[in-house]
């Protein structure tokens, strides 16, 4: 029996590779805005994994995030600074798995720039909270699946198929690379 990607009658997997790949990762962390974000991933125990609102993804694909300097994650990456962030931006697309390395700062420039009123919540003091602090991920290599045509044709698609008997799967995956 055929596997599913050799019936594919179209492109299904496609890596992309510098200016291509950092301008996908925006595109699906912007759909997510929000990721699970992974440390103590090569401890050979269970990951610590949380939910993280995404600051900013820069021009050269690395992650901005504000957390708490008493935290179990800026603990877990003083430990170890590798970390994966997962990401759905919705229920049929937009998935995207970054691996990279974590480093954290005080930076208060950064920080406000990153600030947003509804971060009040969490750090008390505002923008000058003593206990905020910047983690930068850096992209070092990354997966993303996608549907090339949106969520409508890709439905559209998929019920065809059903009908005829064919895979006619509208989805495109691959490695990111030097993001």
């Amino acid at each position: 029996m055929d596997s599913i990607n050799q019936q594919q009658p179209e492109k299904n997997h496609e890596d992309l590779f510098g200016h291509e790949a950092g301008e996908k990762i925006r595109e699906l962390a912007k759909a997510a805005n929000t990721c699970f974000f992974c440390s103590k991933i090569t401890s050979g125990q269970a990951l610590h994994t949380r939910p993280m609102s995404i600051q900013k993804v820069d021009d050269q694909g690395n992650f901005w995030f504000l957390s708490s300097d008493d935290s179990h994650k800026n603990e877990d990456i003083q430990a170890d600074p590798n970390v994966q962030l997962l990401f759905q931006g919705s229920k049929y697309s937009d998935f995207l798995s970054i691996y990279g390395t974590a480093s954290i700062s005080k930076d208060k420039t950064v920080i406000k720039e990153l600030w947003e009123p509804i971060l009040k919540a969490w750090f008390t003091e505002g923008e000058d909270d003593p206990r905020i602090t910047v983690i930068k991920v850096e992209a070092k290599e990354g997966y993303y699946w996608d549907n090339k045509h949106g969520n409508a044709v890709a439905l559209a698609k998929t019920v065809v198929g059903a009908i005829l008997g064919k895979t006619l799967d509208d989805s495109i995956e691959g490695k990111l690379v030097n993001p």
